[in-house]
């Protein structure tokens, strides 16, 4: 079995390759600007901020409610009988 062999120089054909048409898209530029982005009403940044403190209090939240059951209790001490006392 051999391997094919490439001409000196590197290759002279130009291979196709999987969606080629996107290193030709460069041809293709319209220069035609799209409409420039509407502002947003107070309405909408009152809305988006209130959505994004609503968001980040749930996370706050449940959290701190959270966090008491993750938490392993430390120094307690278990009852013990008198018998396992020695007595």
């Amino acid at each position: 079995m051999t391997l094919p062999q490439l001409p000196l120089g590197g290759a002279s054909r130009r291979e196709p390759v999987p969606f080629g048409f996107l290193a030709d898209a460069e041809k293709f530029r319209s220069n035609v600007a799209p409409p420039p982005r509407q502002r947003a009403s107070a309405g909408q940044i009152a809305g988006r901020w209130l959505l994004g403190l609503t968001i980040v209090a749930g996370l706050v939240g449940s959290l701190v409610l959270g966090m008491p059951a993750l938490s392993t209790p430390t120094a307690t001490q278990t009852p013990q009988s008198q018998a396992a006392q020695g007595r």
